[in-house]
């Protein structure tokens, strides 16, 4: 087993124990009372699709298993304010505490200062957590094929649709492509290889080409130029999620502004 599959089984245990907490503390009723689980999303979908679109999907991340802290001192409310301005599609926010080192409060202040679609960035391993996403204000649930069998993936893409949010597969090569199905909104190919963390985006635009025609392709990792940017978007990607780069700065939103007008201008 490789170290990062060896972080992803520990991620999925720690998630399953703090499910079963969470269960206990708020029921499903309890979160289909709040007031977010009556809003209406904001649609992924129609913002990357619209004409003049950057695609990029911005990130909020303090930290990673393999990078360490990244950012420990931005915050979220400006983080993201700055990343709207600036011209993303859309804002991620991480919402694992134990190994991203996420705030209770991160996606909570993102949804209230933002008026664009909002992803929770999460290691979803069970279906109450897709009630947890909408009572959170998301707009769009990850789901990672490397942890869920197509089975669940196919059930738990069909609760968030049915919750009217929409859905971001992350998938890292072909062995997962009986996971896509017809509730999947986007599909993010991970340019980082699991095995040996090299980054391969001629082996991600291979991918994005067995997919179908009118699915959202997202691109994810190793997108640190605007000419890797617009090799994506040339090869069909729509979408660039990205945090990293940005957040490894002292200004991210700053950074975001300044690479998207290099990438409106470039492609």
């Amino acid at each position: 087993m490789n170290a990062k599959q060896n972080i992803l089984n520990k991620i999925v245990q720690q998630k399953r124990a703090e499910v079963a907490m969470q269960k206990e503390q708020t029921p499903i009723f309890q979160l289909m009372e709040t007031e977010s689980f009556k809003r209406k999303c904001y649609s992924a979908k129609e913002s990357i699709g619209r004409n003049g679109a950057s695609g990029v999907i911005a990130e909020f991340k303090r930290q990673s298993p393999s990078k360490g802290v990244i950012n420990g001192t931005a915050k979220p409310a400006d983080v993201v304010k700055n990343y709207q301005e600036a011209g993303a599609s859309m804002v991620s926010v991480l919402t694992d505490e134990k190994f991203f080192g996420a705030q209770d409060s991160d996606f909570k202040v993102a949804r209230e200062t933002l008026n664009i679609p909002l992803l929770r960035k999460e290691f979803i391993v069970d279906s109450y957590q897709i009630y947890q996403s909408k009572a959170m204000g998301a707009d769009v649930i990850l789901l990672i094929a490397a942890i869920l069998s197509p089975q669940r993936c196919k059930d738990f893409a069909f609760i968030a649709k049915d919750l009217g949010m929409e859905v971001l597969l992350e998938l890292h090569d072909d062995s997962e492509l009986e996971h896509v199905n017809k509730f999947v909104d986007l599909v993010g190919i991970n340019n980082r290889n699991l095995k040996d963390f090299s980054v391969d985006t001629e082996r991600s635009i291979r991918l994005a080409k067995s997919l179908p025609e009118d699915m959202i392709r997202v691109a994810e990792s190793g997108l640190d130029s605007p000419e890797v940017v617009k090799d994506m978007s040339e090869n069909g990607f729509q979408a660039f999620l990205m945090g990293e780069h940005f957040m490894k700065t002292d200004f991210p939103g700053d950074t975001c502004k300044s690479f998207i007008k290099e990438i409106v201008a470039a492609i």
